[in-house]
């Protein structure tokens, strides 16, 4: 299960950017205030069409950092209420600094919370980490993986990719092309030997 705490304050309706990408095992709680308590329509429409469970909390302002507060502590209530045990992700969407120390403390005692920009943002860094892991489980050596994965994704063609695994693996450029085969099928093109 994914818990998303919406510092709305803070991100405003960019923070909730895919939103309508979530699954109904998502819950998606939006902090605001009387400070920032205004959605358009089209963002009302992308709410409506998400199938996350969507909680608002209002918050008692008036305080610096109120909001922050209230969202820190209800993280904490999320996490002792799940248990340790549970299988859950956190992430808080704020473009808040701060709350990357509070993932950090939380990283260090095995809960996974991350903060993040935008709910889009999380979804991207999970597609590039599958995609990662993807690639590792290719070439059978992860050490290489981040490099190559990296190379896949700045090219458009298989000649591209091709050029830079040479500059980068001259001496094992074919071995790791045909490993990574399989995951290129939708690059444009085709590799000079393979014409």
């Amino acid at each position: 299960m994914n818990y998303y705490l919406i510092d709305y304050e803070n991100v405003k309706a960019e923070g909730l950017n895919g939103i309508e990408e979530l699954t109904k095992e998502d819950v998606v709680h939006i902090f605001y205030s009387e400070n920032a308590d205004k959605l358009t329509f089209e963002m009302l429409n992308m709410i409506m069409k998400s199938q996350a469970k969507i909680i608002y909390q209002k918050v008692k302002v008036g305080h610096k950092n109120a909001l922050d507060f209230q969202l820190t502590s209800y993280l904490g209530y999320l996490i002792g209420a799940s248990g340790k045990e549970a299988l859950c992700d956190y992430y808080i969407v704020s473009k808040d600094n701060g709350y990357a120390v509070l993932a950090s403390f939380w990283n260090g005692k095995n809960i996974r919370v991350k903060a993040v920009s935008a709910i889009s943002t999380q979804k991207r860094e999970a597609a590039e980490q599958e995609f990662l892991r993807k690639v590792e489980a290719a070439l059978g050596n992860p050490e290489d993986a981040s490099a190559v994965a990296k190379i896949i994704t700045s090219y458009k063609t298989k000649q591209g990719i091709n050029n830079a695994l040479q500059k980068k693996f001259p001496d094992r450029v074919k071995e790791i092309y045909r490993s990574i085969k399989p995951l290129i099928t939708d690059k444009k093109g085709v590799r000079p030997e393979e014409g």
